[in-house]
């Protein structure tokens, strides 16, 4: 069986945007003002908490007589992982601390954006060959890199800069910097006008997901929905090793579709989720995958421990190369976890005597 809506142009338009967007945690203006600008008039009630995350509600239309909605919490976090900047040394270098969880291998030589404004920046290296040779195969580590800007810019502690990385759609390929988790906002944007008529769905946009999911933690305790989905981006392990063999140990694989998660550092997700979806899947046809258990988390890992205990599965899109200037995702993928959520929802309620 086939489903799911037509897709849109207009979605991939939406993450273009996001993803170009600053949003490093604790400063998501950006994206939520974007996100509210599009969905705002098309809910039902739209509210900000005090965190930062934004709340947008889709009333259920239909209800058995005497019986109250299923209310469904669908998570995506704002964030991405960026840079503090934390002191100025003057001639426009600024020291800078990690957010959230970068290497600085991913650093050298990258082009930033900084603060609200967009400022230009680099994070600079000596040229290697002037470099002493017991240097040259050495990382340097976060103090010993700066960020450099004209001098003639006043920069106050604690501006967040990101990776000054433009989108690009080639081919089946997306390029973009912060696809994780740009993609799980933009996925849940497209299903808004979707949803089914039987549940009452919390389109939640979380904040500080990459520094402790703590924005999912407030949310969470606020919705007090009885079951919840994350809505992330996964990192796709499936790259070459040193000797041209394929690791036997990664996550998930490019092109085969939207990556139900087991467990991870975090959570071990509800089996009545897993089992849903998983049939759903088969039932419609639409390829699917299960993230092997291991490391890592989404919002569901905070999300399950709150209000006495809340379902939770995570749904994530498969992407190379995450937190770092830029990631790769196939656009199937995307499509393809669109269509699982929209058919999970589908049935949902009719599913959920458990």
């Amino acid at each position: 069986m086939q489903a799911g809506p037509a897709w849109s142009f207009q979605y991939e338009t939406w993450l273009a945007r996001l993803t170009e967007l600053p949003g490093v945690s604790g400063e998501e203006d950006a994206v939520r003002a974007f996100v509210a600008r599009e969905l705002g008039p098309r809910g039902d009630h739209m509210e900000v908490d005090a965190l930062g995350n934004l709340y947008v509600l889709r009333r259920a239309r239909r209800v058995a007589r005497g019986r109250s909605p299923l209310r469904v919490m669908l998570a995506a976090h704002m964030d991405e992982v960026g840079l503090m900047l934390t002191r100025e040394e003057g001639r426009g270098f600024f020291a800078f601390e990690p957010v959230g969880g970068l290497s600085p291998r991913h650093l050298l030589g990258q082009r930033v954006s900084v603060g609200r404004k967009g400022i230009p920046g680099v994070i600079g290296f000596s040229p290697v060959h002037l470099q002493r040779s017991s240097d040259r195969n050495r990382w340097p580590g976060f103090q010993e890199l700066r960020v450099a800007i004209s001098p003639q810019t006043h920069i106050e502690p604690g501006t967040r800069a990101t990776f000054a990385t433009p989108f690009r759609r080639e081919g089946p390929n997306i390029w973009a910097k912060a696809l994780d988790d740009r993609v799980g906002v933009a996925t849940l944007m497209a299903l808004w006008d979707h949803l089914p008529d039987d549940v009452e769905v919390w389109a939640v946009f979380t904040v500080q997901e990459e520094v402790g999911l703590r924005g999912a933690t407030v949310a969470a305790r606020r919705v007090r929905p009885h079951l919840a989905l994350a809505l992330d981006c996964t990192p796709a392990m499936d790259i070459p090793g040193p000797d041209g063999r394929e690791p036997t140990l990664y996550n998930v694989h490019l092109d085969q579709g939207p990556a139900l998660y087991i467990a991870d550092r975090r959570t071990i997700s509800d089996p009545r989720l897993v089992h849903h979806f998983s049939q759903v899947a088969r039932r419609y046809g639409i390829p699917f995958q299960f993230r092997q258990a291991g490391r890592g988390a989404t919002d569901a890992g905070a999300i399950h421990r709150e209000a006495g205990g809340i379902p939770s599965l995570s749904i994530s899109v498969p992407a190379r190369y995450l937190h770092g200037p830029v990631a790769l995702m196939r656009v199937t993928d995307w499509v393809n976890t669109f269509r699982l959520v929209w058919a999970g929802l589908r049935h949902l309620a009719e599913a959920w005597a458990w």
